[in-house]
């Protein structure tokens, strides 16, 4: 745990000492949000901060490896040079989009070229929960592979509207997911260090080290550099931990052998996912391309409710983490009880949805 710990606050002090360089390379090169109809944001606001992030999650990766109890991570090589070729297009991509504007085809293209390196070097869906444990040939295995990561990059990128909201989502997320995967080596007897919960552990510190740069109002946007970036980690995270696990070897009772590695990220994402379902139902009911954009999200929602951008954010993160750390829990306490849980938590969140201030100036000029 200590050797996890080092790199998350590694991977979170090297984002955060390089956000401000990101920011003056935005501004230098001319990577700027400008202020458009259906954005919250009042002023021009640099892109790139993904660029700190990178460097982040690069220096964990490096610290990892001259830890003597990581070793085992980087006897094969193979996966890691896949996630950071795979890192790499998505930020290049990023960056040109954060600077350009690419068009969705392009940027899709672009994702696919990213998700396929990753999958066709190694980091590849093994198995899914079908009439027990169904092993994937590698076409499906590619297939599959590439369209979770699509779903994952997309997600947080449609998600990425308020100040600080993608990296809270992430973060709360992220530290779920590396909980789950630590202690169930734990639990189970595996090998503790493992390239999944390495990545989800940099993955809490780079966006805990962004947020102060990108709390309202942002200094810095981790613009789609930053938001491909950490949703195609959360997606490789997943995925590799399906390679980690042999769910027939799991003990039963308390633990959710076969289902669990699948569903967690899901639930992780329920935020991003349920706001990249209703956006494309919504867009495509209306006749116009899933990827035009619009204020109806629902960041836009509780802000048009009377939330503030900083209460609306807290919001979707307490609903984030109640459903992520709600399956993570089912994996080792009764169900029941995480039903009791989670019930009351979705109560509160719902009281505090439903009971924004009388006056609220925080999104206002």
């Amino acid at each position: 745990m200590r050797e996890y710990l080092l790199c998350l606050v590694a991977a979170a002090a090297v984002t955060y000492l390089l956000a401000p360089l990101a920011r003056a390379l935005a501004i230098h090169f001319g990577a700027m949000a400008q202020v458009r109809d259906r954005d919250v944001h009042l002023r021009p606001t640099p892109r790139w901060g993904g660029l700190a992030m990178l460097v982040g999650l690069c220096v964990a990766i490096v610290l990892a490896s001259q830890l003597p109890l990581m070793s085992t991570i980087f006897t094969d090589r193979r996966q890691i040079t896949a996630l950071l070729l795979g890192c790499l297009i998505i930020v290049i991509l990023g960056l040109l989009d954060d600077k350009y504007g690419l068009d969705a085809p392009t940027k899709l293209v672009g994702q696919i070229l990213a998700a396929g390196t990753m999958a066709m070097q190694g980091v590849t869906l093994v198995w899914l929960p079908i009439r027990g444990t169904f092993i994937l040939d590698s076409s499906t295995s590619v297939l599959l592979t590439v369209l979770v990561v699509l779903v994952s990059i997309n997600a947080v990128n449609m998600v990425d509207g308020l100040d600080g909201l993608a990296a809270s989502i992430v973060m709360v997320g992220a530290s779920a997911f590396f909980a789950y995967s630590y202690f169930l080596s734990v639990q189970n007897g595996y090998q503790r260090a493992a390239l999944a919960t390495l990545v989800s552990a940099s993955l809490v510190g780079m966006c805990a080290g962004f947020l102060p740069h990108n709390w309202y109002r942002a200094r810095v946007f981790m613009g789609d550099t930053g938001s491909m970036l950490i949703g195609l980690l959360m997606a490789a995270s997943s995925i590799m931990l399906t390679g980690q696990v042999d769910p027939s070897g799991l003990s039963g009772g308390t633990l959710l052998p076969a289902f669990l590695p699948i569903v967690l990220p899901l639930s992780i994402l329920a935020v991003p996912l349920l706001d990249l379902i209703l956006a494309v139902a919504r867009r495509t009911r209306k006749g116009s391309s899933p990827f035009t954009p619009d204020k109806e999200h629902l960041h836009h929602r509780l802000l048009n409710l009377g939330h503030g951008q900083e209460r609306a954010v807290l919001i979707m993160t307490a609903f984030t983490g109640l459903i992520a750390f709600g399956a993570v829990s089912t994996a080792f306490v009764p169900v029941w009880l995480t039903a009791l849980g989670v019930g009351a938590g979705g109560i509160a969140i719902a009281g505090w949805v439903l009971n924004p201030p009388q006056q609220v100036t925080s999104h206002q000029p």
